[in-house]
């Protein structure tokens, strides 16, 4: 294989996993309280109620970095602040509900 293809090829998987690790500048605990209102608003979205306190949680956190992922391609998500983030948790947690009641009628 040519160096700069392999060299080409890293720096773009650099660059998609900076992108999924970005933080904004919410903070740990801002983060677990907008994961349980983004999974609570998802699953009254998905499914018409919440799943309970934590599960809403691991929801919300889930869809945030789903949500952060996928807008991260269009928009600076780093400069993002509390709606913004909230926002984006809302979006992906709505996606991985939706994947997860897909797959279960599937089975």
């Amino acid at each position: 294989m040519d160096t700069a293809l392999v060299s080409n090829l890293a720096s773009g998987a650099v660059d998609i996993l900076a992108r999924s690790t970005t933080l904004t500048s919410v903070g740990w605990i801002g983060y677990i309280i907008i994961g349980a209102i983004a999974g609570w608003i998802a699953g009254k979205i998905v499914k018409g109620s919440g799943s309970g306190i934590l599960m809403n949680i691991v929801v919300g956190v889930v869809g945030a970095l789903i949500g952060g992922f996928l807008l991260s391609f269009f928009l600076d998500t780093a400069s993002g602040g509390w709606w913004f983030t909230l926002f984006t948790a809302i979006l992906g947690a709505v996606i991985l509900l939706w994947i997860v009641g897909k797959v279960r009628s599937n089975n």
